[in-house]
């Protein structure tokens, strides 16, 4: 069977990748951008980085900064109004996850808008269009939404969020500039960090997984182990590391698919608004415990990866008790709880479990799961 990847056309990695972004939109013949980032980054003056460089160069833009942390239909589709009222061509999205994924949809409706009506895009939608180009600038080390064919809608009325799947939905160019993330908070460091490490272990053992995405998704584990303790501490040196892990990490998983962690962590995001990057990090070690069974000899490649001393060498179930205490370990030393307590309500077990079932994650998950199960695991975390 033939393996697909699909990548940006263009990165650009390391300090002052955003000096990039001239001669790129020069370059491409862009007209006028609808630059799409979130409120606190624009009062962040964040935002500013970008926008100065195009008002040096005299390249008209727009802003557009009605984005939430887990962006809304409503966010898409004012900014499908804001880029026609501001008779753009072009998209530069700055920001993390949420930025790019609005600019992602907002792209994709334009372009194909038949699909107008944002809820159509669930799941693998048969868009005909490629987006209007997006120019990529994450701010956070840890989405790598600048790489993936990936984007996540909050349906607020129903209280829930669905994936989007979609080739046509890839920047053409991404600025992975470390200098972008070093203003981050240290919580955000820690949650975006530990989403990374999360698409990296949930694209090693998903079903979807093979050579290339295993060589991706090794090497992301590796990076984030590394750096991400540093990186929280604001150290200029693992922030650069953070940001290269994430983007390999992007890398891997939006070829091979994930599995019950982020549908767990979907659910929580649309009932509680529970930052995405923190709802993995919470569950991450539990589910892997979870899936061990089904997972082989993977747990020990993680265990090394991440640095257990003698791995290698361990009987299977003792690497797989080793992995998971690593990964527990290191939420815990970047300040992530690992509970759900004060989270989750009770009365609402039934309906995250079943949200969580639904989600377009849940299939690639290494181990068959059930309603039931994934309700156990909420509880065990209680």
């Amino acid at each position: 069977m033939a393996q697909r990847i699909v990548l940006n056309e263009t990165s650009y990695h390391g300090e002052g990748a955003i000096n990039e972004i001239v001669p790129e939109i020069k370059k491409r013949g862009f007209k006028k951008a609808l630059v799409v980032s979130d409120a606190s980054l624009v009062e962040a003056k964040v935002t500013d980085k970008v926008t100065a460089l195009l008002k040096k160069a005299k390249l008209p833009y727009a802003v557009y900064s009605d984005v939430k942390p887990n962006p809304t239909i409503e966010n898409v589709l004012s900014g499908v109004q804001a880029f026609k009222d501001a008779e753009a061509d072009y998209l530069i999205a700055v920001g993390g996850g949420s930025s790019i994924d609005t600019a992602k949809a907002i792209g994709i409706i334009i372009n194909n808008p038949e699909f107008a009506d944002v809820r159509s895009l669930e799941g693998v939608a048969a868009t005909k269009n490629p987006t209007v180009p997006i120019l990529a600038v994450p701010t956070t080390a840890g989405t790598a939404a600048e790489v993936t064919i990936n984007y996540v809608v909050t349906d607020a009325q129903n209280h829930r969020k669905f994936v989007c799947v979609d080739v046509h939905d890839i920047p053409v160019c991404a600025f992975v500039d470390p200098d972008m993330m070093a203003s981050m908070p240290k919580s955000l460091a820690a949650a975006t960090g530990m989403d990374a490490l999360t698409h990296a272990i949930e694209g090693y053992i998903t079903k979807g997984g093979w050579e290339m995405t295993d060589m991706f998704h090794l090497e992301a584990i590796r990076l984030v182990s590394k750096h991400l303790r540093g990186a929280v501490a604001g150290n200029p040196e693992d922030i650069k590391g953070m940001a290269l892990g994430q983007y390999i990490a992007g890398m891997g998983f939006s070829n091979a698919g994930l599995g019950v962690v982020h549908s767990m962590a979907h659910a929580l995001g649309a009932l509680y608004d529970t930052p995405h990057g923190v709802a993995n990090a919470m569950l991450l070690a539990r589910v892997m415990e979870y899936n061990a069974p089904a997972t082989g000899d993977r747990f020990r490649d993680i265990a090394v990866a991440m640095g257990v001393k003698k791995a290698e060498k361990m009987p299977i179930e003792k690497a797989r008790k080793a992995a998971v205490n690593a990964v527990r370990q290191l939420a815990i030393d970047v300040g992530i709880p690992q509970t759900l307590k004060g989270v989750v309500k009770e009365e609402d077990l039934d309906f995250l479990s079943e949200s969580a079932y639904a989600d377009a994650c849940r299939p690639g998950n290494p181990r068959e799961t059930s309603v039931e199960e994934i309700k156990q695991l909420y509880i065990s975390l209680l």
